[in-house]
């Protein structure tokens, strides 16, 4: 049991980047969506959801590629701090403030506060981890997706099943956080100051061969097929003919199937090649997308979310492994270029999906359009892969 509180011991650093997970993603944003259908009814309209969602994943964006660049673990320790602060602080905006402005820059720094819990927690976990195998570690800590989708949608439900409010919820989880940050912050950190050299390294833009950069379109395309349904799942189900209720079922389902995705993706990966799996992968996940379009069968609709949490975080370690093999030891361009993809369809998304909403009153068309660009993704990847190196997993 005092192992767990040594900031040396690989389950303890696991354990803790699991929790920065679940506050800087599950509490900062994967519960904002949970929660949709109970704003819905007295606070929120679908377009201020559409709105607020773009703005946060435009922060996550600015975030992530912000700490591409940020080198020095010494560093990236005050950021990581900062950011789990922040995501506390914005999650007791959404409970006590009734200000759609306060609302939409709540929501900015919700993103940036996750990118920091996530993408400069993981550096952090990797730099302080001594097992011999990472790979399989970073499997483990990025099933902490799937938890903070998990764990903060049955804290919200729970909340609310108690006659409470969903304002009631963000106060619960912005205290829940609270918690977890003590320990989060405690383990992720060092004894002392940590001494790096100073790393160059020139921007060689020959790593941008025609399979990468269809590669970074591919992962345009999932970040279009991410964030529809990390946006809109619940209220999706919600409102398809004898399915009200069963939203929030389906989203406790992705969180679910998130949970072990990382780890199985990556294995068929290394057995079967990280473009074949990628492939697959969107595909199943288009498949998933497209469900609520043409059918209203509970159990189709409960599989939708379970291929959507399949899907969604295993394709992130997928396609940043790919782009990490391919980087020739310089990966600081080739991944800031294919998180701004991804970025830029997570941003753009939303809008269209609002769009069609307002414009026909249902979700149909925007989940068409979002399977049909995943295919895309799928289709240009498949075709690309007579440029792919043949020297990579």
């Amino acid at each position: 049991m005092l192992k767990l509180f040594d900031r040396n011991n690989n389950v303890a650093i696991l354990i803790a980047g699991i929790f920065s997970i679940i506050i800087g993603l599950g509490v900062a944003r994967f519960a904002f969506t949970g929660l949709i259908p109970a704003m819905l009814d007295d606070y929120l309209s679908i377009k201020f959801v559409g709105i607020l969602a773009s703005l946060n994943f435009a922060g996550y964006l600015s975030g992530s590629i912000f700490s591409i660049f940020i080198k020095d673990i010494n560093i990236k320790v005050y950021l990581y701090r900062f950011g789990i602060i922040l995501a506390i602080l914005t999650t007791f905006v959404l409970a006590y403030s009734h200000d759609n402005t306060l609302w939409s820059i709540s929501r900015v720094l919700a993103g940036f506060a996750g990118a920091m819990c996530l993408i400069v927690g993981t550096a952090i976990v990797m730099q302080k981890l001594t097992i011999k195998s990472k790979t399989k570690a970073m499997g483990i800590h990025f099933s902490g997706i799937g938890f903070s989708i998990l764990t903060t949608d049955l804290i919200a439900t729970f909340v609310m099943s108690l006659g409470n409010t969903w304002r009631d919820s963000w106060s619960v989880l912005a205290i829940f956080a609270i918690i977890l940050s003590f320990y989060s912050m405690y383990i992720l950190s060092f004894d002392k100051e940590v001494k790096q050299k100073a790393v160059k390294t020139k921007f060689d833009f020959s790593i941008f061969t025609p399979f990468v950069i269809i590669l970074i379109m591919a992962y345009f395309a999932e970040g279009v097929g991410f964030v529809v349904q990390a946006s809109f799942l619940p209220d999706i189900i919600n409102n398809l003919p004898g399915l009200e209720g069963y939203g929030s079922i389906t989203w406790t389902l992705v969180g679910v199937a998130g949970i072990p995705s990382c780890i199985i993706w990556m294995f068929l990966a290394h057995r079967f090649g990280s473009s074949n799996i990628i492939i697959i992968a969107l595909l199943l996940q288009a498949v998933g997308i497209l469900i609520p379009v043409f059918s209203t069968n509970m159990y189709l609709n409960l599989l939708s979310g379970v291929l959507y949490g399949g899907t969604f975080i295993g394709l992130v370690a997928l396609f940043m492994n790919l782009g990490g093999q391919l980087s020739k030891g310089n990966p600081v361009v080739l991944m800031g270029a294919m998180t701004s993809s991804y970025g830029i369809g997570q941003v753009i998304a939303p809008l269209y999906s609002v769009y069609f909403i307002e414009k026909y009153g249902n979700y149909d068309y925007s989940l068409i359009l979002t399977a049909v660009i995943v295919v895309g993704g799928a289709v240009l990847l498949l075709m690309a892969k007579k440029f792919e190196p043949k020297d990579i997993d």
